[in-house]
């Protein structure tokens, strides 16, 4: 299943939305669940048991943290200060249990789904080493599509009751459509309730406004997907196919391409998601904001896949840097290396664990481990130097917000991304060393090397068009120019003509047919 399917733009969204329309205002949220469920068994079948497994579990600890804390609440009425403190200290103890219980058993889902067989293979491959006589059998388990989306959903949704932050949702029906709207089931975003809950209840009508807001951003999705994305995957399939075959600037290509591919495959899928969740008046965030205008990599993990890195933030990075034995560290390492260096040494063990847990996020395999672990050296070693770069740009009297700096940091940036998708496409780690070794030691150039990628000069100048457009929306963007709003604001025969330009760009130089293989739904498997 992909968004970008005929069945779904052309007949499960649009008769959603008819139905969705007819019936009264308050049942709408209970029509959004079944459908949601609807498109989920049409999907993934009988493994739409873990994900009511999961939401149940979820419901169930959220709503007896809730009783948890009225009992709370009565007990200290009565009591004195110091009975307080042993109170407040019972039922937190109490939450806590209910807290691990839940996420346990969810993870357990996941972990059997997604990473059984990494570490069945990994612990037999060390029994073979340590000359262990004994083999654990291979069990393979297909994951229910998106589970580590709609897992990390309700893993946040169950903290955020913990700590107080928002109440448990007292109605099951309300709280399953919060993990299981179709729009987001297959790749995300990664939503909290307390950004999401009210706009997906309300069940506001779907409106002219509405439905041509939400196209708009469904079709630049298209445009995004079929015209870019999947023409590039030639390229990229045919290179990292046969690597050894190519030189170092087919691998680069190919690795360039397969970076502005993802970009704009998943991109383009956000735009489908947040273009149809603006139809139905929902609210859900943004997973994307230029992320190639960022100056560093570190930055750029704050425009890429947004709900994913802030939920690693909040979830993961600041309960580690908050905890008491990393503020101890932090005091100690200060007195010896100093107020930057100090706190950077101790707040490495926090992002190291984020980088190892988002790197075996996206799959399990050991390239998706090294492109973690590659994207924490290159961060912290970013944060290690960026003391020196200022002190070297001030003695060069270098202004840093300078527009050709800026475009030199952005450049720098990409590339370090670049190599680092490697990891993320190649299929083992010696293709991806190979690759990269390549473009260190072999960045040759052959004649007509560029024909032989399977894109022919057509292929490259709709590319080079297409691209140009989107680094103009990008930078419109960047300045805080709303394009969209601005569109809606033209004449109507100005701005359906512009609609029906692209529509048409899409349905001519689209990437489909003979020759072309379509791009699949590239984060849904995580």
């Amino acid at each position: 299943m992909s968004y970008f399917k005929i069945y779904y733009l052309f007949i499960i969204l649009p008769l959603c939305i008819i139905i969705y329309n007819i019936i009264p205002k308050k049942f709408r949220y209970i029509y959004l669940l079944l459908a949601s469920l609807a498109f989920f068994f049409f999907i993934s079948n009988k493994l739409i048991i873990i994900l009511l497994l999961t939401i149940l579990s979820t419901y169930l600890s959220g709503v007896w943290m809730d009783k948890i804390d009225i009992k709370k609440d009565i007990a200290l009425e009565n009591a004195s200060s110091d009975e307080k403190k042993i109170i407040k200290e019972k039922y937190k103890r109490k939450k806590k249990f209910i807290l691990i219980s839940c996420i346990l058993f969810n993870l357990l889902f996941l972990i059997a789904f997604k990473y059984l067989k990494f570490f069945t293979v990994n612990i037999n491959l060390l029994f073979d080493l340590l000359h262990i006589n004994y083999n654990f059998k291979l069990i393979k388990l297909i994951a229910p599509i998106g589970i580590s989306f709609w897992m990390l959903i309700a893993i946040s949704y169950i903290i955020d009751v913990y700590n107080n932050k928002i109440k448990a949702e007292k109605n099951i029906l309300k709280l399953s459509l919060y993990i299981s709207f179709f729009a987001r089931l297959i790749e995300g975003p990664i939503v909290r309730y307390s950004d999401s809950s009210e706009s997906l209840f309300e069940g506001k009508k779907v409106t002219y406004d509405s439905l041509t807001k939400g196209y708009q951003r469904i079709i630049f999705g298209l445009f995004k997907k079929m015209v870019i994305a999947d023409r590039l995957n030639i390229l990229v399939k045919i290179v990292f196919d046969n690597y050894l075959e190519y030189n170092g600037i087919s691998s680069f290509l190919a690795i360039s391409a397969y970076m502005f591919m993802l970009y704009m495959e998943f991109s383009g899928t956000m735009d489908i998601v947040l273009g149809t969740a603006d139809i139905f008046n929902i609210k859900i965030v943004e997973n994307f904001r230029q992320p190639f205008f960022a100056k560093n990599i570190s930055e750029f993990w704050t425009r890429w896949h947004i709900s994913l890195g802030t939920w690693f933030k909040d979830y993961i990075f600041y309960p580690i840097s908050l905890s008491k034995p990393i503020k101890r560290l932090t005091l100690n390492l200060r007195k010896v290396f100093g107020n930057h260096f100090g706190p950077l040494i101790s707040g490495s063990v926090a992002l190291f664990i984020v980088w190892f847990l988002n790197g075996l996020w996206h799959g399990a395999g050991w390239t998706y481990l090294v492109f973690g672990m590659y994207h924490f050296l290159m961060i912290l070693l970013g944060n290690m130097v960026t003391p020196l770069i200022i002190k070297v740009c001030s003695i060069l009297h270098i202004n840093r917000e300078n527009k050709i700096y800026r475009i030199f940091q952005s450049l720098k940036m990409t590339i370090l991304v670049i190599i680092g998708e490697t990891f993320f496409r190649a299929p083992t780690l010696s293709v991806a060393f190979t690759m990269i070794k390549k473009i260190f030691t072999n960045f040759t150039l052959k004649s007509g090397e560029f024909m032989s990628l399977g894109l022919d000069k057509y292929d490259y100048i709709v590319l080079l068009i297409s691209f140009i457009f989107i680094f103009i929306i990008s930078l419109l963007k960047e300045k805080n120019i709303d394009v969209r709003k601005n569109i809606s604001k033209k004449h109507i025969v100005l701005r359906w003509a512009l609609y029906y330009i692209l529509i048409l760009f899409i349905f001519i130089l689209g990437a489909y047919g003979h020759g072309y293989v379509p791009v699949d739904p590239m984060y849904a498997d995580f």
